[in-house]
C-alpha cells in the first residue's frame, strides 16, 4: 500500500501509519512538526542493520496517519506512541525525537518511564523558550489563512520549481527538500489543522510555551544523548548546551555545519553517535524509590520555567 513498506494500525478508531524495520531492541523515531516518517529515511536502514527494531510513525494528522480525536498536546501524542508500541507487542523503546518529537519523547519518558529505555534528543523542542520567528508568527490569530495560502502555493509551484531547477542542474539539499515537503503538506486541510493545533499547543507569539527546564533533573534515571547542529536556524544550539547542563549524566554531540535537520543533513554522524551511545550505555532501570527521592529532594540550581532566557 505504501511505497516504503509502511504499515497501518487502527488505534483508538484512527489510522496510524508507521514504518518498521529490523529486529532487536526497539528504537522509536519521532518526527517534528509538519513532518512525517520520511524525515528518518536516511537513518532507519543503518539503525536496523545495527541490530535494532526501528519504528518510525507518522504522528496523528501528519503524513499518512489519520487525524486524532482533537487533542494535539505533547502529552496526548506521547500517550498515543506508548499505546502504539504496546499494541505492536513491545514493552520498552529507546525514544529518539527530532524538534517537536524531542519534546514528545521527553514527555513520554516523564509519563511512562517504565516503557522508556533511553532518550535521544535531536534539535529538540522543550529545552528553551526561543524559537524561529516564522513559527511564532504561525501562532497568531488568523494565521490559518496565511498557512493555507503558503501550502496551496507550495503545492502548485512545486512541479514548476522542480522543473526549472532540473534544467539549471541545481541540486536541492536535504534540508530544503524536507522544508518543501512540509510546506506542501500544509495545502491539505487535515494536515494544516493538525499542524496549527500542535503548534499552538507548544508555541506562542513569544516563543515556546512548553519548557521542561524545571523537571530535567528527573532524567537522572534516564540515559540521554543530545544532538544538535551548530547552525540550527529554528531552535538555537544554546538550548542543547543548556539542556545538557541541566540533565544529569547526559551526553552532548554538536554537529558542525549542520542546521535543523541532522537526520537528513548529517545521517552518518547522527547514526554513528546514536549507535555508539546505544551500544555503550545500558537502558534505564527505573526504580520507584529513586523517583520518589528525586521528586522529594528536587534539584537546586536547575533552570526553572520562569527563567528569563533559558536559551542562554
Amino acid at each position: 500500500m505504501y511505497d516504503d513498506g509502511a504499515e497501518c494500525i487502527r488505534l483508538h478508531g484512527h489510522d496510524l501509519v508507521f514504518r518498521r524495520e529490523g529486529s532487536g531492541p526497539v528504537i522509536l523515531l519521532i518526527h517534528g512538526m509538519a513532518g512525517s516518517r520520511t524525515a528518518w529515511d536516511k537513518v532507519i536502514g543503518p539503525l536496523a542493520a545495527a541490530g535494532h527494531t526501528v519504528i518510525a510513525p507518522d504522528l496523528p494528522g501528519h503524513g499518512d496517519s489519520g487525524a486524532s480525536s482533537g487533542d494535539s498536546s505533547i502529552g496526548a501524542l506521547a500517550a498515543t506512541l506508548r499505546d502504539l508500541i504496546l499494541a505492536l507487542g513491545y514493552e520498552r523503546a529507546t525514544l529518539a525525537g527530532h524538534s517537536l518529537g524531542g519534546g514528545v519523547a521527553m514527555q513520554f519518558a516523564y509519563l511512562f518511564p517504565e516503557h522508556a529505555e533511553r532518550l535521544v534528543l535531536i534539535s529538540s523542542g522543550g529545552l528553551g523558550r526561543t524559537v524561529n520567528l516564522a513559527l511564532r508568527s504561525a501562532a497568531l490569530p488568523g494565521a490559518e489563512i496565511v498557512v493555507a495560502g503558503i501550502g496551496g502555493v507550495a503545492r502548485l509551484a512545486s512541479p514548476v520549481v522542480a522543473g526549472v531547477l532540473g534544467l539549471l542542474r541545481v541540486q536541492i539539499d536535504a534540508e530544503q527538500a524536507e522544508v518543501g515537503r512540509s510546506l506542501r503538506s500544509l495545502g491539505v486541510a487535515s494536515t494544516r489543522k493538525a499542524f496549527l493545533d500542535t503548534l499552538r499547543a507548544v508555541v506562542g507569539t513569544d516563543g515556546q510555551r512548553v519548557f521542561a527546564g524545571d523537571r530535567l533533573y528527573l532524567t537522572a534515571q534516564m540515559p540521554t544523548l543530545i544532538v544538535w547542529g551548530d547552525e540550527d536556524p529554528v531552535i538555537p544550539v544554546g538550548h542543547g548546551y543548556r539542556g545538557h547542563a541541566a540533565m544529569p549524566g547526559s551526553e552532548l554531540v554538536i554537529l558542525p555545519g549542520v542546521g535543523h535537520f541532522p537526520p537528513l543533513q548529517a545521517p552518518e554522524p547522527l547514526v554513528g553517535a546514536m549507535s555508539e551511545f546505544l551500544a555503550r550505555v545500558p537502558p534505564s532501570d527505573p526504580k520507584p524509590e529513586v523517583w520518589r527521592r528525586l521528586l522529594r529532594d528536587g534539584a537546586p540550581g536547575t533552570a526553572g520555567a520562569d527563567d528569563p532566557d533559558p536559551a542562554a
